[in-house]
């Protein structure tokens, strides 16, 4: 993982906007998030440097790299494809990468398409890394949503191997009824940027709060019940929920559903608050040592679009 050393805290929100550390602490679970400040480095520069973290504690050469898939919503550029560019300034000089923009559902997204490459047995190591600047696009005029979202990435590696470990099942689900409570208003093909548009702050997050908490409780938990059932997986069976980290009680609502003690939910939104397609893999890397061989792991997401859906993970190794 990597996250940027400063600090936005909501102390340092309340002086910006008319919000307090206890209403943001009541309404999402988070104290603080981090912040690229460097105006000349964005998500790939994040991307790239988990990326070289990930090579360095695994002891993985860059060359063996086959592929690299990046889970984006704060792209560099909106074109070219920020993850050639991870693998540039990561080194990976044998890797070909392409992006994966299904917002807050962008890293389950991702390892499922990963696993699909591996199981085809096309490519031997393939990286998965969730990188957002989420900072870039974040309105700090609006106490709704800027006190939501922060900056961070973490990558994964998936290998072959003939044990029964891995990506054992998913559920993924879109629905475009999501588009007008949870989008960027201009932009893109549809409203080009124009004099008008950076006027009226439309190149910022844009979200209805109450539409979209609504149809992520629902759906999320929905979703993560499912898997579990159709798999036969009780509670018991379950060693963590790896969920999103949005918002706590959508988290709360998701564990409820799936009859999950506290204890077996995975949650660093207080420190890091929403890095979008970053969040799932910061569990996983901060939880990492607790968890072992066979463990089963069940990954949720809710995002825009609407996208979501649940992955269930049978952890392959021991940590050392």
């Amino acid at each position: 993982m990597y996250v940027p050393e400063d600090r936005l805290t909501n102390d340092d929100l309340s002086k910006m906007v008319d919000t307090n550390d206890e209403w943001i602490m009541s309404h999402m679970g988070i104290k603080e998030r981090r912040i690229l400040k460097d105006k000349d480095k964005a998500s790939a520069f994040l991307g790239a440097q988990a990326i070289k973290n990930l090579l360095e504690k695994t002891g993985t050469n860059p060359d063996e790299i086959d592929l690299v898939i990046c889970a984006t919503v704060a792209p560099d550029y909106f074109f070219p494809a920020t993850g050639p560019q991870i693998c540039e300034q990561a080194g990976l000089t044998n890797a070909y990468a392409f992006d994966v923009h299904a917002a807050c559902s962008g890293f389950i997204y991702a390892l499922t398409t990963a696993s699909k490459f591996i199981k085809a047995g096309t490519e031997k190591k393939v990286i998965v890394v969730g990188a957002e600047k989420m900072s870039s696009i974040v309105d700090y005029t609006d106490r709704t949503t800027c006190p939501i979202f922060g900056d961070g990435a973490a990558a994964v590696l998936l290998e072959a191997t003939e044990e029964n470990v891995g990506v054992m099942d998913y559920i993924l689900r879109s629905d475009a009824v999501g588009v007008k409570h949870l989008r960027m208003k201009a932009g893109g093909s549809l409203r080009p940027a124009s004099v008008e548009t950076v006027q009226n702050h439309e190149h910022f997050i844009y979200q209805e709060g109450q539409p979209v908490f609504k149809y992520a409780v629902t759906r999320m938990a929905d979703v993560s019940a499912e898997i579990m059932e159709r798999n036969g997986l009780k509670a018991d069976d379950v060693a963590y929920l790896v969920p999103h980290q949005a918002n706590l009680r959508i988290i709360d609502a998701t564990a409820r559903r799936m009859e999950l003690d506290p204890s077996k939910v995975m949650i660093n939104i207080q420190k890091y608050g929403n890095t979008t397609a970053a969040t799932i893999p910061l569990c996983l890397c901060e939880w990492e040592k607790q968890l072992k061989k066979g463990d089963n792991l069940i990954l949720a997401a809710f995002g825009a679009g609407f996208t979501w859906g649940s992955v269930w993970l049978k952890w392959g190794y021991d940590s050392k």
